[in-house]
């Protein structure tokens, strides 16, 4: 018996060296670093070629465990950030209103693994909600940008609230998540935006920086030119390389 049973064992263990090198994950056949290099791996230069640029973008670092502490604007109220408090030589690439909905963008954004904010006007995305969801797909974040474009200095507190309020709820019936970003029509605010803001549980107001030579944490907005929004966002990402930054995500750091 006892024979026996060590014959099976025998046996056993040849069908599981057998079957069971079957359900290990070819990658990590390669061992712990090589499997995460493999993993981790960006796109090819191919790709970035066939978008108009020469070399690889430079790759962001890993997410921080701590995002960097951000000044409130007030008791209760969200931080204004134009620029993000970091060391780490990134800047942010973000889009506004929604009305240029080109699908080869979306096809650029799958193909970079390029991390981009957008920042939707209702009345200006109109029935174009389903090229928004397919951005978002591929990795890019939808934020808030009010449901009608005011000018929100020129309207009262409850005016203001209804329009940054109104777009919270118009995304989160969209894409099942309420938006932690707001940026207010042409980067202009007053106490009462930014109290209606927090009111609307926005966790930040973001505006952008445009004169200069980049600086690390740069908050970048992507004009829509004449050229489309594929090729302003080429022009942007060869600023972006000259200078020796990494395009990171916005959200990973505010």
């Amino acid at each position: 018996m006892r024979r026996w049973g060590v014959a099976v064992a025998l046996v056993a263990g040849v069908l599981c060296l057998a079957g069971c090198a079957q359900s290990v994950d070819p990658i990590e056949r390669l061992g712990k670093k090589a499997a995460e290099k493999v993993r981790t791996h960006g796109p090819p230069v191919e790709a970035y070629r066939r978008w108009g640029l020469d070399a690889p973008l430079a790759r962001a670092p890993g997410v921080s465990a701590r995002r960097p502490a951000l000044r409130a604007a007030g008791p209760g109220l969200p931080p204004v950030v134009d620029r993000v408090p970091t060391r780490d030589k990134v800047v942010f690439l973000t889009f506004d209103d929604g009305a240029e909905r080109d699908p080869r963008f979306v096809d650029m954004v799958r193909e970079l693994r390029l991390p981009v904010s957008v920042f939707l006007t209702d009345s200006v995305v109109g029935p174009g909600y389903a090229h928004f969801g397919r951005l978002r797909a591929v990795g890019a974040s939808v934020q808030n940008h009010t449901l009608d474009h005011p000018y929100l200095p020129g309207l009262p507190y409850e005016g203001q609230r209804a329009e940054i309020c109104g777009q919270q709820e118009k995304l989160k019936q969209r894409f099942g998540v309420r938006p932690r970003l707001f940026r207010p029509p042409y980067g202009e605010y007053d106490g009462d935006t930014l109290r209606a803001a927090g009111d609307c549980g926005i966790a930040a107001v973001v505006l952008w920086r445009e004169a200069g030579p980049l600086r690390a944490g740069d908050i970048l907005h992507c004009p829509e030119g004449g050229g489309g929004l594929v090729a302003a966002t080429v022009g942007l990402l060869r600023r972006v390389q000259e200078e020796g930054f990494a395009v990171a995500r916005l959200e990973d750091y505010v």
